[in-house]
């Protein structure tokens, strides 16, 4: 079984040693840093691979919010905070869970399920039986109606995240699964596939027309996110 490394970020040495300690339980679970402040988890993750953050939010120099926000390609994220009234804007991040101190090891064991449950429910398979269509054959597994559903990425028109499930569109069907975007958006091949907004994710093959305001797949409209306009048209303009 893969291990998972983790940081710990938290500039409150007592509820570190919690985590660290819950940690130090499970099998497959490796602490690989403990960090003090979000600068320091920042400089470490631009040179090190880690698959899940514990997180603080309030710490000086950098919130842990801002810290997130800055990461282009987070690992999976669970807050671990005292303060309640972040949680709206934690989920809006798409993280994994949202933990309260003084946190208890049966919810830090539900939060370790939902990272596992995340983890385990897309896999990328590839068949190489015709090198010359390879990319064609390329499909994923999602879990869908309690079933493993097979869908080839070259099918796949664009994706629309709610919360923590997606609408898979693909050529003659449409699937929800309990995946969050980010999720999805890390399996499917980056120069196949490109985030213009904070709720879709588009095929480039897909894409029938366009401007500054949203895309066309066929009769299908999506709107450019304000936040993702000047690298979706800078990416588009290119290839015209």
């Amino acid at each position: 079984m893969k291990t998972v490394k983790c940081i710990i970020v938290d500039d409150e040495p007592i509820a570190t040693q919690v985590i660290q300690n819950y940690l130090d339980k499970l099998d497959t679970f490796k602490i690989v840093q403990i960090c003090n402040n979000a600068l320091k988890a920042f400089e470490f993750m631009q040179s090190n691979p880690v698959d899940l953050v514990f997180l603080d939010i309030q710490m000086p120099k950098m919130s842990g919010l801002e810290f997130l926000k800055a990461l282009q390609n987070p690992p999976k994220v669970i807050i671990v905070t005292a303060y309640r009234e972040y949680a709206y804007e934690g989920f809006e991040l798409d993280v994994v869970d949202y933990l309260l101190k003084p946190v208890s090891f049966e919810r830090f064991l539900k939060a370790i399920n939902k990272y596992n449950s995340i983890s385990s429910d897309i896999v990328k398979i590839r068949d190489d039986s015709d090198p010359v269509l390879e990319s064609e054959n390329e499909f994923i597994w999602v879990r869908a109606d309690r079933k493993n559903v097979k869908i080839r990425i070259g099918d796949i028109r664009y994706v629309e995240g709610l919360k923590d499930y997606v609408k898979i569109f693909a050529e003659d069907n449409m699937i929800i699964s309990k995946i969050p975007l980010k999720k999805m958006e890390q399996n499917l091949p980056a120069d196949k596939f490109m985030r213009i907004h904070r709720s879709y994710l588009i095929s480039t093959k897909k894409i029938t027309a366009f401007n500054n305001e949203g895309i066309e797949i066929g009769t299908i409209q999506l709107p450019i996110g304000k936040n993702y306009k000047d690298s979706v048209l800078s990416l588009l303009e290119k290839h015209i």
